[in-house]
């Protein structure tokens, strides 16, 4: 699932790198056309042809309410905990680095405190996808500036979202691969 807001006004927001690395793999799959469904957008098919079956979701709520869209999908479609993938974004890794973590701490980030709440749990992948982080700490301006559109060139943006994407498919492909062994 792909963390960010919904709505042309947060396109294309440091905050939505989530959603357009998932609208990504979405295109890469060739996925069924997206229901709204869970309080989201989702979709269901392969991971490429022959890959395994997955079903992406772009939570429809905001990113502080993540959770309430991830818990009930999750829950009907009997996602096990660690084969839940979420992308967001992540101001703690410098710009265009990509990082996958299973588990661990939510480091602020109120979109993953809602979807461990939703969940019942941190125990889940996280994609975390570097968006840099701004001079100051004060929460205004963090605000701001992960709501803020990016300030890297077009084609670096576009770049992160590939590389990020291309990460995402070798983590799906390694858990089923653990799956199936």
């Amino acid at each position: 699932m792909g963390l960010g807001n919904p709505g042309s006004r947060y396109e294309k927001t440091r905050h939505n790198v989530g959603y357009a690395v998932l609208g990504e793999l979405a295109r890469r799959w060739e996925m069924r056309r997206a229901r709204d469904r869970f309080r989201g957008r989702i979709a269901d098919g392969r991971a490429g042809p022959g890959g395994p079956r997955v079903a992406v979701l772009q939570p429809q709520t905001f990113m502080n309410e993540s959770g309430d869209s991830v818990g009930p999908a999750r829950g009907s479609l009997k996602v096990p905990l660690d084969r839940l993938v979420v992308l967001h974004d992540e101001i703690d890794l410098p710009f265009g680095e990509i990082q996958p973590r299973l588990g661990g701490g939510l480091a602020g980030h109120n979109g993953l405190r809602s979807v461990a709440a939703g969940v019942g749990g941190p125990d889940f992948w996280r994609l975390r996808i570097g968006v840099g982080r701004p001079e100051s700490t004060d929460p205004d301006v963090v605000s701001a500036y992960v709501l803020g559109r990016f300030a890297e060139p077009e084609d670096e943006v576009g770049e992160l979202i590939s590389v990020a994407a291309d990460e995402a498919e070798r983590l799906v492909a390694s858990l089923a691969e653990r799956e199936a062994a």
